[in-house]
């Protein structure tokens, strides 16, 4: 995968902190719209923005192209934002699955590799929807938990949400939720909430993948 382990050239994390820092000297709490795509991304996001955001969380993700498989993420998202404390309520908006747009939307790009052109398709597919729904519902700010992965390039991610936040006048929230530990925070809370933890993306292409990867470790074990 091309973007793993890729170094940030900005420090999203000090800017965030400083954003935060503003909002807590002026007693403001910005609503924000927070594309999710899974429960164990979403856990220390929640934890963390929700001391400072009036979130609502938007499950869009049709490039989870199996129905179950995208049921079944939604619902653990749900389920946490239930059970997991929050200083300020989370919100829930559930996004369209639409498998076959996104299928047509990478058309062509099949082959690409995990971390190509074909991810970089997909997340300003998902990015500009929550961009426009921002702007639709009146939110401040709009995210994304993505840049918790270290599988994602926080760099490419922010760069498209500044473009969707120039494009529908919204402003969007730069962030590597990954730093500081996000990461593993994410992983502990996983744990604690019994989360269902995927080991591929959500697309087909990621899931061909990761079976290829598994049998060929198989194969050197035996």
């Amino acid at each position: 995968m091309q973007f793993k382990n890729m170094k940030s050239k900005e420090n999203y994390s000090k800017k965030l902190e400083d954003l935060i820092a503003k909002f807590v000297s002026e007693k403001k709490v910005p609503t924000l719209l927070l594309h999710s795509c899974c429960g164990p991304c979403s856990s220390y996001v929640f934890e963390y923005l929700s001391r400072y955001f009036k979130i609502t969380d938007f499950y869009y993700n049709p490039n989870i192209t199996s129905e179950a498989e995208f049921i079944k993420r939604e619902n653990e998202v749900k389920r946490l934002i239930s059970e997991q404390p929050h200083v300020y309520e989370i919100d829930f908006i559930h996004g369209k699955h639409d498998a076959k747009e996104y299928l047509e939307t990478i058309k062509g790009l099949e082959k690409e590799p995990e971390g190509g052109r074909r991810c970089e398709i997909c997340f300003r597919y998902r990015l500009e929807e929550a961009a426009k729904l921002a702007k639709e519902k009146g939110f401040e700010y709009f995210a994304t938990t993505l840049t918790i992965s270290p599988m994602k390039s926080a760099d490419l991610l922010n760069s498209i949400g500044n473009e969707m936040s120039e494009k529908y006048g919204v402003k969007y929230l730069e962030t590597d939720f990954k730093k500081k530990g996000g990461y593993q925070r994410s992983i502990e809370l996983s744990k604690e909430y019994d989360l269902y933890r995927q080991d591929y993306c959500g697309c087909p292409f990621s899931k061909a993948e990761r079976e290829r990867e598994k049998a060929e470790r198989k194969k050197n074990e035996l």
